[in-house]
Order: C-alpha cells, then structure tokens, then sequence
C-alpha cells in the first residue's frame, strides 16, 4: 500500500460520500485512490469552485464539506472561498497536496501554511507514516467541532512512497464525543424572564444557531405565549414561513413594513444569531429595544457594536423550554400590546411589494421586484432555492411561503461570483430535490465555465439571471460620486446562446407572462435552463439607498 492509499482509507473511515475537486500532482494520487473505494467525485473546471461547492454542500447537508486541489497555485485560487467558508462558519477538509520535500526546486512550491492562516482557516501537514490516521481523526473531529475549513497538506513525494506501517483508520465518530448543548444558567434566565414581562412590543428574532438546535417548537411556543412577531436572519429565511405572525426578514433586506415593526419594537430575542451588523442593520433596525441574545457563542459586542443588553450562553433549545416552563407562573403579567399582532398588516407583507418605492423602468426591461413576484407564483415551494450575493439579491430573498429547509445563502465575505458553485453544490447535496438559483449577471458570468461541470454531471438545475447588464452595486455607488459608470457597464450579452453552446435550455424573458411559459418548458425537458431577464438598472434596493444616503450625511 501507497501513504496515499492511506491516507484515503483514513478519509473513508470518516464516511465521505462526495468529495469536490480539481487534479494535479498533488492530489490526484489520492484522488484516485479515493474514487476506487466508492467516493463520488465531481470534477470541477476551477479551484474556488470546488471548495465553494463543497461550502453549500456542507451547509445544506448539515456534514462536513470535502474539496480537494493540488498544491501551490491549485490552493491559491481558493482563498476567497477558504475566507468565506470562515466568516460563514462552514466546516470543511480541504485536501490540498504540498510540493515534493525531495527536491531541491520545485515549480509550484508555496509556503502554504501562512496563506491558509491568514485566511483564518487553520492547516495541518502530514509528512510521517505514523501521523496519518490520528492527524485525519483529529482534523475531522475539529472541523466538525468548531466549525471551520481546515486544509490537509501531504508532500507529493511522500503520499507515492511506500506506507509499511500497521495503524488503521481510526475515525472520529468512535470517540463518541457530540457536540455539547449546555444548559443555560437559572440567574440569567430569570433577568431575561424579567426583561420579557415588562415588553409591550417583542420580536423573537432566530438565526441559524436555532436551526442547528432544533428549536422551532419551543421559539414558536414562547412567541404565542408572550404574543410576540417572529422574524428571522437571512441565512435562516423561512424558519417560521407557515406561522400566522412570522414578518419574514430582519437586517438590511427587511420589507417596508417589517422595518417599521422592528422600528418601534421594544424588546429583541434573538435565538442563535450572532446579531452582526447585516441581521441588525448596523443597529439601525431596531432603536429603541432592549436586546436579549440566546447563543452558544454569544457576541454582546460583535463588529464594534454593543449588540445586546443580556446574554445568556446556552442551547437555544434547553433555553427556550426553561424560559416556557418558567413562564407558566407569570402568564397573568404578561403585558404585550393587545395590537401588536395585528393580522390585517402582516398579511400585507404576502401581498404588497417588500419595496414601495416608485421608480420609472427603463423601455425593455422589468423591474425585479415585479420578476420575483411571478417568479415566486410560478417556482413551487418545494425547490430547493438559492440565493447569490451583489445588489440583486435582496429581491429573491422576498419569496414567501417557503421553508429554510428549500433556501440557502452564503454571504458572510460580500463576495460575488459564488452563485453558480453554490447551486451545484446544492444540487449534489439534495439528489431528491430541483434546484434553481436567482442570480446577477456580474455573478453569474465571473464561473460560467460551471456550466459544463452541470451537464457532465447530468444535473437538472434552473439557473435564473436578473441582467442589468452591469455590477449592480457598483453602478449605483459610482453614479451617485458622479462618477463615470463606464468600467462597471457591460451591455447587453447573448446569454441565451452560451447556454445553448453549453447545452442548456436557454430563454430570453423580456415579458412576466413569459416565465410561466418558460417553467413549463423547463418542467417537460430533461435539461436545465438559464432564462436571462433584462432587469432595468434605475432600481437601487432599499438597502442600496440607505447606503447612499447614508454617504451625504
């Protein structure tokens, strides 16, 4: 047996199922030796892409993503991801390779420890026989357990020697260690329950940490019991989407009128969020509450912001069962608004426009917000959505009626570009489900050559671009400098014939009565699609404004 051989009985120990990659010298020995004992591999056409895939993969699985590349400049070109990954808080291997340590020279040889430290991901070298399977053991128990990529560098030379050690794979789920959900301490439950009882106005805000906990029961309980809204970060869209009193989106993508519920809110509960600057909207969503936050790694200062008032460190689950059962005996003292439930105005959330600015649409171009409106009527609930980052993706994150269970969004670097690697990797994670992502043209176009690795792959997935023929952001933010917009202006392209030149469906839909006509061809062909929509670039989101006019002051 090779040390690569190895090193790959010591990954399948683990229970890889799909594994992300691009080859080179110095990981396509494993690679192969991987793919022999049953992994699936999807061979990507860039590194950043496979690393990105294996990033939605991870989060739409709730596992370990795994990526694979070669050293040097194979690993170079995943640092936006790697970063990503990080802030996202995303728990992946990433199999990278390092130069031979034989040779006196090598072509691609890279320091590479200090590159994947810088990124913020932590990396771990196997250079001895005797260091492969407990080094594998451990990098999976941490990636899993603080989730955070790690990358796994093996010399070249040293994974084609000979392994004639006698050690086996010793995986991490013998250890038997779960992750540990503490519970929370009584004294600050009691100061929380005291802030609860003396709010006329709550919102129980849930982010992620919620969904990891499985707590949807005991925030649903605890929000009727103290009749307070309930709302949710974007990465934790539609946690609550079929609760009766659910205002969808908190932060900077909020609508119209769950701003103005979150404006004259007077307590925030947040369950599992680190409450950054994007779920709060930098502190300006909601001026005049008292903030609790419920997490296992609360921030009360998070990006330079007192973010919370009381915090208590715990399982948001076991929390909020000891909050519920503590307030069976204050029930009478409850004091909430007898109006802030009201029924008729958070019904206008599912029938007005999350914007009501007016704008006047360019001749030949719609306004996305009408497109993700019929968008949103035409796309069944049951498709598994995901959602890129730039300018245009505040208006897909308005689909209503939808679970967080069939969304995904990793935005957490502001990088665009990712859509399309984000989709696939979703795409591979749910095998039983049809994914569609809503993107830029920016975005979309920066790894078009994905689209290749679909058809390969024989994926049918429905990729939706809202063309505004230009970096959306950009050209907003430069026209208010009074600045040349020209450098982020590209005209019109003919997607709808480099979809076809990869074998895709492809549709140009300059009409909304035209996209229930264009689903329905999609539904009957067994290929997938990209409908390019010619959105009008005179529409700045909401959150685009703000920024703007945030600039004169």
């Amino acid at each position: 047996m090779h040390v690569y051989e190895a090193l790959a009985e010591s990954f399948m120990a683990e229970d890889v199922k799909d594994v992300f990659a691009l080859l080179g010298d110095g990981n396509m020995h494993w690679s192969n030796a991987m793919a022999k004992k049953g992994a699936n591999f999807i061979y990507t056409r860039h590194e950043h892409c496979a690393v990105s895939m294996a990033m939605s993969y991870a989060r739409a699985n709730n596992t370990i993503g795994i990526a694979t590349v070669t050293c040097g400049p194979g690993l170079t070109q995943t640092m936006t991801a790697i970063t990503t990954a990080v802030k996202a808080k995303i728990p992946l291997v990433i199999f990278a390779g390092e130069s031979p340590i034989s040779k006196d020279w090598y072509n691609q040889v890279l320091d590479q420890e200090p590159f994947v430290k810088a990124c913020g991901a932590d990396y771990f070298s196997i250079r001895h026989p005797k260091r492969i399977f407990t080094t594998v053991r451990e990098v999976f128990f941490k990636a899993k357990h603080t989730s955070q990529p790690i990358v796994v560098g093996v010399p070249i030379d040293f994974q084609e020697s000979k392994y004639e050690g006698t050690d086996k794979a010793k995986p991490s789920k013998l250890l038997g260690w779960e992750i540990q959900k503490p519970e929370p301490d009584s004294d600050y439950v009691n100061k929380a329950i005291g802030l609860i009882l003396n709010s006329k106005k709550p919102i129980l805000l849930a982010g992620l940490g919620a969904i990891k906990s499985d707590a949807k029961k005991e925030c649903i309980e605890f929000a009727d019991t103290i009749r307070a809204l309930l709302a949710t970060t974007l990465p934790a869209r539609g946690f609550f989407y079929d609760h009766p009193f659910s205002i969808n989106l908190a932060g900077g993508f909020s609508s119209d009128i769950t701003r103005d519920y979150f404006n004259n809110a007077d307590l925030i509960i947040s369950a599992g969020s680190s409450l950054a600057s994007h779920a709060s909207d930098a502190g300006k969503l909601y001026p005049q509450a008292k903030v609790i936050q419920i997490d296992l790694d609360p921030k009360p200062i998070n990006q330079g912001r007192v973010s919370s008032h009381l915090w208590i460190q715990a399982d948001v689950k076991k929390t909020f069962k000891k909050i519920n059962f503590e307030l069976k005996n204050f029930e009478d003292k409850i004091i909430t608004d007898s109006k802030w439930r009201d029924e008729k105005k958070i019904n206008q959330i599912k029938t007005n426009l999350p914007d009501a600015k007016e704008f006047k649409v360019k001749e030949g171009y719609l306004d996305p917000r009408l497109v993700v409106r019929e968008l949103d009527k035409v796309i069944p609930k049951d498709f598994f959505m995901v959602n890129s980052s730039g300018h245009c993706s505040y208006y897909p994150a308005h689909m209503l009626g939808r679970s967080h269970e069939n969304f995904l969004t990793i935005r957490e670097f502001g990088a665009i570009g990712n859509g399309l690697s984000y989709s696939i990797g979703a795409a591979v994670a749910k095998k039983n489900k049809r994914v569609a992502l809503i993107d830029g043209d920016g975005g979309f176009y920066m790894h078009i050559q994905e689209l290749e690795t679909v058809v390969r792959n024989k994926l049918k997935m429905l990729f939706i671009v809202l063309n505004d023929e230009a970096y959306g952001s950009e050209i907003h933010k430069l026209r208010h400098d009074g600045l040349s917009d020209e450098g982020a202006v590209f005209g019109k392209s003919n997607l709808e014939n480099i979809g076809q030149g990869f074998g895709l469906q492809s549709k140009k839909i300059t009409k909304l009565p035209d996209i229930k006509t264009a689903f329905d061809e999609f539904e009957k062909s067994e290929k997938s699609a990209i409908w390019d929509i010619p959105i009008s670039d005179n529409i700045l989101s909401p959150v685009m404004r703000r920024l703007l006019e945030s600039k004169k002051n």
